[in-house]
């Protein structure tokens, strides 16, 4: 099927790429207005309104993360990858301390070693889910 010339393939345009301009946009005004007012409008609310102006503040601030350990990674580890794990963190002290350090002979604690892999390093521990209130209404508008 071919076109005329001047003529798209689609006619109403990517309506994504209309709605992430407009996005765009939208907070270059609100960036430029509020370099040039916003520290006036924060001092007036605060102010006048500091209820208003303390739930901003609350909502700024991160929800608590709930993280979750389910262990075994120790426990996954061989005892050559221990052993070779109790080398490497007496290679870091041994850097650390200098040559004029005195060397204390004693027992690694498996707890201190670190992951066998890269891959596992957070395994088990996942961040809690915030949940977006308009999240839903962003879909639907499309």
């Amino acid at each position: 099927m071919t076109f005329q010339q001047g003529q798209s393939g689609n006619p109403h345009g990517n309506r994504h790429r209309t709605r992430h301009l407009l996005n765009q946009e939208f907070m270059q005004a609100l960036l430029l207005n509020f370099r040039h007012q916003g520290k006036k409008a924060i001092e007036k609310v605060a102010r006048d309104q500091p209820a208003a102006y303390l739930k901003i503040l609350a909502l700024l601030v991160p929800r608590e993360l709930k993280l979750e350990h389910s262990g075994g990674v120790i426990k996954a580890m061989s005892d050559e990858e221990i052993e070779q794990a109790i080398e490497v963190i007496q290679t870091m002290l041994a850097a650390r301390a200098g040559d004029a350090a005195n060397v204390i002979e004693g027992t690694a604690e498996p707890a201190a070693l670190p992951a066998p892999q890269a891959q596992s390093i957070g395994a088990g521990l996942e961040a809690k889910r915030q949940r977006r209130p308009n999240a839903g209404a962003a879909r639907d508008e499309g």
